[in-house]
C-alpha cells in the first residue's frame, strides 16, 4: 500500500472553507439573476418555468423524509404602455442602481434578455458590490442580525 500512496503526489494545501461576503452575496444575485433569465426565455416562448427544490418533511412518526417541491419565482419584470420594466432585488429589497433610481427600462420583451445578461455580467464584475452590500444591510437590520 506504501508504493501506491508514494506514487500519488501529495501537497500542504489547506482547503478554503468560508467564502468572502461579497462574493457570496454576488453568487447569491447571480443565481437569482439566472431564474430571471429562465423565466422571461420560458414566458417569451409561450412556455411553463418551473424551479424545484428539495424540502424536509417529517411525517407522524417523527421520521425525515426529502421531498421534492415547486418552488415560485415571482418575477422582477412588468410590461406596461409597451415597455418592458425591470427591478433588479436582493432578497425582498429593490437595488438602488442609481441615485434616487431603481428601475431599468427596455424598449421591448425581447430586450429584456439583454438587460438582465447585462446586469448580470455588472454583477460578476463588482459594479454593484456597494448597492449590494446596502441592501444586505438592511435585509439583516429585519432579522436582528447586524453584524
Amino acid at each position: 500500500m506504501a508504493t501506491q500512496l508514494s506514487s500519488l503526489k501529495i501537497t500542504t494545501v489547506v482547503r478554503q472553507t468560508t467564502t468572502n461576503t461579497s462574493e457570496f452575496r454576488k453568487n447569491k444575485l447571480i443565481k437569482k439573476l439566472d431564474e430571471q433569465i429562465a423565466l422571461a426565455t420560458a414566458q417569451k416562448n409561450g412556455e411553463l418555468f418551473t424551479v424545484r427544490r428539495l424540502k424536509n418533511v417529517k411525517d407522524g412518526n417523527g421520521n425525515s423524509t426529502r421531498i421534492e417541491v415547486l418552488k415560485r419565482v415571482s418575477p422582477w419584470f412588468w410590461t406596461d404602455n409597451n415597455k418592458t420594466y425591470v427591478q433588479i432585488r436582493y432578497g425582498t429589497r429593490v437595488l438602488e442602481l442609481q441615485k434616487g433610481k431603481y428601475t431599468i427600462e427596455t424598449a421591448s420583451a425581447y430586450d429584456l434578455l439583454k438587460t438582465l445578461a447585462i446586469v448580470k455580467s455588472s454583477v460578476a464584475n463588482g459594479e454593484l458590490d456597494a448597492v449590494i452590500e446596502a441592501a444586505s444591510v438592511k435585509v439583516r437590520e429585519r432579522f436582528g442580525k447586524l453584524i
